[in-house]
């Protein structure tokens, strides 16, 4: 009997890691609000001595204003502030707490992806109710060493759940920074070699400088600095069968280096992506050695500062899974511009001296005259 394929109604995406909120959530709960508010603000000051904080809580009280608007927006002279009557729709929060290093959650009014888990007696049977959420069970926080650990909660006490007295702010701290800190995203390299070549008049990844087609040469490049390596092309483009390298086809088509950006990150929304233009002939390892190792996974992205332009440089960037959602966000206001992205948000920007692995060749005089350099 012939067996039929299941029909799909959706296409099938590999989901960023994380909550609703951000990649990297802690949600407390177990005890009262007022205690889990005071606790949070006290592990936030400690946590934002070595990163960037938020905090997501709810209040039993009713907000009054004195305005009609639906929504206000007020700059101010150290933050903006909006107070808005829409509530938080689910499947569109990370957008507000993208450039954040982790996110603290009410636990008694939301759900996050880890758990920091109170004892305490007066939110003891609310607790009980509540182990469904004890998806991924991190931190338990007693009063003092000799507090009764409640018997419902004893099975889910596994070896990676470290317990903490409530005083211990250091030390709970320290290990959600460690935590922190253990996750670095996987490092992919992707070449950049899907233009239309129009102002060469042939495709310039296959022009050849030391030998090989440059866009080849680049991925030989980075695959000393990357866990895998990729060859972005655009749809009408046929890989060559001997080549060495993964493709990925963009699927954002029609938006030059922005879509093979987006397309990629669609492959693998966890993972940063190194990415490079295949028009780089000067690119060397001393300036892609340099990238990695100033690499700010904190930050959105980090690229070189190009004091030609006196702008950042986008052909060549590290790229954060951060930097996803901020990327579809920008294409949605109608920008498919990198750079735009990077002069609008916060990236780590490298200043160097000599700049001359930036210089990109787009048509057959700078080609003639580059050979001619490195032939020389």
């Amino acid at each position: 009997m012939k067996e039929t394929k299941k029909h799909t109604k959706h296409t099938a995406l590999i989901k960023p890691i994380g909550g609703d909120y951000h990649q990297n959530e802690w949600a407390i709960f177990g005890a009262p609000c007022g205690i889990i508010n005071q606790f949070a603000k006290d592990l936030g000051a400690e946590l934002s001595k070595k990163a960037k904080i938020g905090y997501i809580d709810a209040t039993h009280q009713e907000i009054k204003t004195d305005h009609p608007f639906h929504a206000y927006y007020q700059d101010k002279q150290a933050f903006a502030q909006i107070d808005t009557h829409s509530s938080f729709a689910e499947k569109q929060n990370k957008k507000y707490f993208s450039e954040l290093d982790l996110l603290l959650i009410n636990g008694n009014h939301f759900l996050g992806d880890k758990q920091i888990v109170f004892v305490n007696e007066k939110k003891k049977e609310s607790l009980s109710r509540k182990l469904d959420r004890l998806k991924d069970f991190r931190i338990l926080v007693v009063e003092n060493e000799e507090q009764e650990v409640h018997d419902f909660l004893k099975p889910h006490i596994t070896e990676k759940v470290k317990i903490f007295k409530v005083n211990e702010l250091e030390k709970i701290a320290n290990h959600i920074l460690e935590d922190n800190e253990n996750y670095i995203p996987v490092l992919n390299g992707l070449v950049l070699a899907g233009g239309k070549s129009v102002r060469m008049g042939e495709d310039k990844g296959s022009l050849s400088y030391y030998g090989k087609p440059q866009r080849e040469y680049e991925a030989d490049l980075l695959s000393e600095f990357c866990d895998s390596v990729f060859l972005s092309l655009n749809q009408n483009q046929n890989a060559d069968e001997q080549n060495a390298y993964s493709i990925i086809k963009d699927t954002f088509t029609g938006l030059g280096p922005y879509g093979a950006i987006l397309s990629a990150f669609r492959e693998f929304p966890n993972q940063a992506w190194l990415t490079v233009a295949c028009d780089l002939p000067l690119l060397n390892k001393e300036s892609l050695n340099l990238l990695v190792e100033k690499r700010n996974p904190s930050k959105l992205a980090t690229c070189f500062h190009n004091p030609e332009t006196k702008f950042p440089e986008p052909l060549i960037t590290i790229w954060e899974p951060r930097a996803y959602p901020v990327l579809l966000e920008f294409l949605s206001q109608g920008y498919s511009c990198p750079r735009k992205v990077l002069i609008n948000t916060d990236i780590e920007e490298i200043h160097v001296e000599k700049v001359d692995f930036m210089e990109n060749v787009n048509d057959p005089q700078a080609y003639a005259m580059i050979k001619e350099k490195i032939k020389n």
